[in-house]
């Protein structure tokens, strides 16, 4: 609730501290004393446009502050919170707004400086005003689908959650065909790789047992090069081991007389034998480096095709087989995405199917809702003096989110035979605020802000139909602040707290001030009210009754 307003330099009021109380409270004065600067002031607090005028004549600067209390779990506390604007845990909210002349203003938040639209927002939440400019609140179609649903006390959770499936699953969905698009893409060359891999079939540790085996052939034919016609020099019938042999026979003839050719004949026998010995061994070195031609091309081959794999790769020879693994992996995971997607089409099919059976009983039973409140704000219309009013909840088609699939908005019909319209077709300021006051009596289950305000409720009628709207603003006032600028005697009676304001005119020159009335006080302004400026025992006693009677 709303309580407490401090005015500075604004317009007639240099300076004015206002202490609101719960219920229903009045503002009432003679005409030109200034009730609309009050209005106008809050409205700048609230987050309104900041109009130079509004500066008093001859100062530099203006400002405005307003303290509303607000429970622990309020949208407004919310609201700050997401704006990282935390207000003093238990403390009264206090907003503020300052002007200056040459147009420049500055929106406070506690001690912390915000944007003046999150003042707006703020306001918005906390405080209603209703009047003939109100562009907000009821007047504003977008939050009529809330309204009713309040009223109905509908539970929207259903829908929101199948909602929020929906939304899931087609996210998810999206993200498996964005990958499978890329993946598709792919799926011909991972098919073409991995089929030349395993063509190849390479092992690991091939490539290095290929290598080895070349280079024992290529020095197998280095060694084969050097050997070729050893086994005829070594071995053949003019071969040295032939020569050796003979150079002994003829010296063994001798040897027997001399001892050096006995000498020689010993040594040309080892040399034999070493020569035997080397033959023996050359001709084993000549079958151990014996190779087959083809098969070491058959290794060439191999070895170039491995390699030339792996470098078309750009992997390791070694690397091969799991890179073919890999490849192969990969398309497997393309082949489960599209099992996933077509997966995850059927469970989108299923969520939709969840989200429009939820839709259709909540549209049921909002046309149920609606049924009843266009009763309820029927039978407030005729004691309100809008007989020839008509008012209906339009319900139309819009699309699927987390609150349904229907738009809602108040319409009204102000004559008989007139089509349907949007509430602002009501031209009159007071009819206009007597509707709504109409409409907030038949919403009042459905929650208001902690405080509300009417201004040119009353306009233009008298007798019943001021008695008619005092009772209910009355009503309204049990759930919420309600504060009223009236003219209306009948309406001021019903009221918890009564302020009158004024215009005073002094050497200082005119100001408007306010001030709280009385219980005798309150009489005498009733029977102003009634009466006018000569007051009559007449009023007054006709003031006492409609307090009593209040």
């Amino acid at each position: 609730m709303l309580r407490q307003l401090a005015i500075h330099n604004i317009v007639l009021v240099d300076r004015l501290d206002l202490e609101f109380e719960p219920g229903l409270g009045v503002l009432t004065g003679e005409t030109g004393a200034g009730k609309s600067i009050l209005l106008d002031a809050l409205g700048l607090a609230l987050g309104a446009r900041a109009e130079t005028g509004l500066v008093r004549v001859g100062q530099e600067s203006a400002s405005v502050s307003a303290e509303i209390e607000l429970p622990p779990d309020h949208p407004a506390l919310s609201l700050l919170s997401e704006q990282t604007v935390e207000p003093d845990p238990g403390e009264a909210l206090i907003i503020r707004r300052t002007l200056r002349s040459d147009g420049g203003s500055r929106a406070f938040v506690g001690g912390a400086s915000v944007p003046a639209g999150l003042l707006r927002e703020i306001g918005a939440l906390a405080v209603e005003i209703h009047g003939q400019h109100d562009d907000r609140g009821l007047l504003n179609p977008r939050g009529h689908r809330a309204l009713l649903d309040a009223f109905g006390k509908l539970d929207l959770g259903p829908v929101e959650r199948a909602w929020a499936e929906v939304m899931r699953v087609e996210a998810e969905l999206l993200d498996a065909r964005t990958v499978a698009a890329a993946a598709e893409r792919d799926r011909e060359w991972l098919e073409h790789a991995s089929a030349e891999i395993e063509a190849l079939s390479p092992e690991e540790g091939e490539e290095t047992r290929l290598a080895e085996g070349r280079a024992v052939m290529q020095a197998g034919v280095k060694a084969g090069e050097s050997l070729t016609g050893l086994d005829e020099l070594l071995g053949g019938s003019d071969g040295a081991l032939a020569q050796l042999r003979q150079a002994a026979r003829r010296i063994e003839r001798g040897a027997a007389d001399h001892p050096l050719l006995a000498e020689a004949l010993a040594a040309l026998d080892r040399a034999v034998i070493e020569v035997s010995e080397a033959e023996d061994r050359i001709a084993r070195a000549a079958e151990a480096t014996a190779f087959d031609p083809a098969r070491l091309e058959q290794v060439e081959t191999r070895l170039f095709d491995i390699r030339g794999l792996a470098r078309k790769h750009r992997v390791e020879a070694d690397a091969l087989a799991a890179l073919c693994v890999e490849m192969r992996q990969q398309l497997a995971a393309i082949q489960a995405g599209g099992e996933r997607i077509a997966e995850l089409d059927g469970q989108l099919v299923a969520a939709r199917e969840t989200y429009a059976a939820a839709a259709d009983v909540l549209s049921r039973q909002r046309h149920q809702a609606a049924a009843r409140l266009d009763a309820a704000v029927a039978a407030e219309l005729a004691p309100l003096k809008l007989d020839a009013a008509r008012f209906r909840t339009a319900i139309s088609a819009a699309e699927p989110g987390p609150t349904g699939t229907e738009r809602v908005e108040f319409e009204v019909s102000t004559n008989p035979g007139a089509p349907f319209g949007p509430l602002t077709r009501i031209a009159s300021g007071g009819e206009l605020s007597r509707f709504i006051l109409a409409l907030k009596v038949a919403l009042a289950e459905a929650g208001s802000a902690a405080t509300m305000i009417f201004d040119e409720v009353d306009r233009g009628v008298g007798g019943a139909v001021a008695s008619a709207i005092g009772e209910r603003l009355a009503r309204l006032a049990e759930q919420s602040q309600v504060l009223v600028v009236t003219h209306s005697p009948q309406v001021a009676a019903r009221a918890s707290h009564h302020y009158r304001i004024e215009k005073l005119h002094g050497d200082s020159g005119t100001r408007t001030t306010v001030r709280k009335l009385s219980a005798d006080e309150r009489r005498e302004e009733i029977a102003r009210m009634l009466s006018g400026a000569s007051i009559t025992e007449e009023a007054r006693a006709q003031a006492s009754r409609l307090l009593d009677a209040a």
